[in-house]
């Protein structure tokens, strides 16, 4: 069994010096912590992936469609689309799940 909380990914991500960690990896997926600093410099990923924002608020963009976002909200990105997070609060991280096809 594998359990993640906010405060462990968060001191993994500290120490990784980097917006993402990659904090589990399986055969069909792997589960990361993104919290970037300021700026979102995202550019379209190669596979599905999943975000359930952990903390924060802001809009998220994808592909031509932006939303407002808060702390429990999750949100599906296929494949080669562009999309990222803009005007977010200095709180905000998300865990990311990306998809093996």
């Amino acid at each position: 069994m594998n359990k993640f909380t906010i405060a462990e990914a968060m001191n993994r991500h500290m120490s990784a010096n980097s917006d993402y960690t990659q904090l589990f990896e399986q055969g069909s997926f792997d589960i990361g912590f993104y919290r970037p600093i300021r700026f979102d410099k995202q550019t379209p990923h190669t596979r599905d992936e999943l975000y359930i924002i952990a903390s924060g608020s802001g809009e998220f963009v994808c592909g031509s469609e932006t939303q407002s976002f808060a702390t429990g909200d999750i949100f599906f990105v296929p494949a080669g689309v562009e999309h990222g997070f803009v005007k977010f609060t200095y709180d905000f991280a998300t865990w990311v799940v990306f998809f093996r096809t």
